[in-house]
């Protein structure tokens, strides 16, 4: 659980992605249009914000580059959650959670409900 711990806090960018590779296997493009839907576009991530962050995640072994693509899709790179991933983002978000429950102990409520959360 120590090693876990190294990689907290996360930042929004590799919260959002490792978020949106919990549920599967997904491309660059296909991890920005999850996190667009996902957030109802209140959270956009840029191209080059994404594929550099994308690198560290690889580098830090937190996601993965799957050795096969689906076919008919062999040009695009997909990236895949590993096992570390998945427990850091776990343990992120229970450090989110811990610090909304503290900011809740001391009365401070949310000004309204986010975009994502409105029924349409």
């Amino acid at each position: 659980m120590d090693d876990v711990l190294t990689f907290l806090p996360l930042s929004a960018q590799q919260f959002q992605i490792l978020l949106a590779l919990s549920d599967g296997d997904r491309h660059g493009y296909g991890i920005i249009l999850e996190i667009s839907e996902r957030t109802a576009g209140t959270v956009r991530l840029g191209t080059g914000t994404l594929y550099t962050a994308l690198a560290g995640l690889v580098d830090s072994a937190l996601i993965a580059e799957p050795r096969r693509r689906p076919a008919g899709d062999e040009r695009r790179r997909y990236y895949r959650l590993t096992p570390l991933g998945r427990a850091v983002l776990e343990a992120e978000t229970a450090r989110l959670d811990a610090l909304v429950k503290q900011a809740r102990r001391k009365g401070v409520m949310p000004l309204g409900r986010p975009a994502w959360l409105r029924t349409k």
